[in-house]
């Protein structure tokens, strides 16, 4: 699907340092030559779209909270209805399929510890399917920003 000029300018200069501001796209739009209203509308256009998955602040894992990466060896047949399912917690802020016997990995990020242990059970429950947590041995930082 091809972006518009608009949409491009948006998503180029704001992948990195989005502004800590308490109207942040009032700011975007005064630098890219918009209003609020219509920085809101295309943001939101490209979130219903499935171009953008979330906006909001990427923090090293356990500095604020705690995470994990975990893994699930789901059935090609249950794969969309468990990936629907892990997508709906909201500690849960991405997940992906793999081409390995553990299919589904995802991220659960929450406030503490027993938290992120309580979503992976609560997974468990609701999918039949116990996740298998990864914990993070060595952070590497990954640059996910690419223009467009």
């Amino acid at each position: 699907m091809p972006l518009s000029e608009s949409e491009r300018r948006i998503i180029n200069a704001y992948q990195h340092d989005f502004p800590l501001h308490p109207r942040p796209f009032a700011e975007i739009g005064k630098k890219v030559g918009m209003p609020e209203n219509e920085v809101l509308r295309i943001v939101g256009d490209l979130r219903e779209k499935g171009v953008l998955s979330r906006v909001g602040a990427v923090v090293a894992p356990n500095r604020a909270g705690a995470s994990t990466l975990a893994a699930m060896c789901v059935p090609a047949e249950r794969l969309e209805e468990v990936a629907r399912c892990v997508s709906a917690c909201p500690e849960v802020n991405h997940n992906y399929e793999r081409e390995h016997r553990l299919n589904l990995w995802f991220v659960v990020a929450a406030k503490d510890r027993d938290a992120v242990l309580m979503t992976l059970r609560r997974i468990a429950a609701e999918t039949g399917i116990e996740p298998i947590e990864l914990p993070l041995i060595k952070a590497y930082h990954i640059d996910l920003g690419f223009a467009v």
